[in-house]
């Protein structure tokens, strides 16, 4: 198993009440998992439990057999971790290159200059995201749309084992949506990547099609584990989905 979290339970500090409860899940290489639930459910703490960034309150999380809350900085040079409602000041001197170059900071080490590999892994990613001709746009003069595709070439950049995205088509009208969901298919596969996806509307399981498990998520448990096709020939689960929004 790629990620295990065993009988895990995350409280933020200063809270008393824990966003996630008694988390059982195990992930196999390959899986491509879609994390769905209404909001404030747990689906961001997840992700941020699995990246070590949250210290699990109870239970143990290992991703490549390690343990999360010992070796989260050695896990993390392995995870592309794409959070949400990223921004940058309209005035912000960095160029969209400069921005997916901090993607490979961590493989390059603290005040190392980049190589001729790094940029080439940055325009590659540039160029499978489809945006190599923002290359040197200020990133504060994107739309927003532009602006996660940035993001995710930054994950991409990183060359990552697992990838965590939360909630990667914010901003993205239907149509830049159905090209990222191409783009992410066959970047899954190309670099043999497990993935795991927060999806914020459940009709977007039967229009993206890549996800091969679906973790539902409800008051900070996991509801159900299964796979998409079942999620959608519930009519109890879609209506209790779309009730809870």
């Amino acid at each position: 198993m790629i990620i295990e979290l065993d009988n895990v339970t995350t409280l933020y500090d200063g809270a008393n009440v824990p966003t996630i409860t008694n988390i059982n899940l195990k992930v196999k290489r390959g899986d491509f998992i879609g994390v769905i639930g209404p909001n404030a459910v747990g689906k961001t703490t997840l992700l941020e439990t699995i990246n070590g960034v949250l210290k699990a309150s109870r239970g143990t999380v290992k991703v490549f057999g390690k343990d999360a809350s010992i070796d989260g900085s050695e896990i993390r040079k392995k995870v592309g971790y794409l959070p949400q409602d990223v921004s940058f000041d309209e005035e912000s001197p960095f160029l969209v290159r400069d921005v997916v170059l901090m993607g490979r900071y961590g493989a390059m080490g603290i005040l190392k200059s980049p190589k001729q590999c790094d940029y080439e892994l940055v325009f590659n990613a540039l160029s499978r995201i489809g945006i190599m001709h923002l290359a040197d746009r200020p990133v504060g003069k994107l739309s927003g749309g532009e602006l996660q595709k940035v993001m995710f070439a930054r994950t991409v950049a990183k060359t990552p084992k697992v990838m965590l995205l939360d909630e990667p088509f914010n901003n993205l009208d239907m149509g830049a949506r159905e090209e990222l969901v191409e783009i992410l298919s066959k970047i899954h596969k190309d670099m043999n990547l497990t993935t795991l996806m927060i999806i914020h509307e459940i009709d977007y399981l039967s229009k993206i099609n890549v996800c091969n498990r679906v973790v539902l998520m409800r008051n900070g448990t996991i509801a159900e584990d299964t796979t998409p096709t079942k999620i959608l020939k519930s009519k109890t689960l879609v209506e209790s989905f779309r009730r809870d929004h």
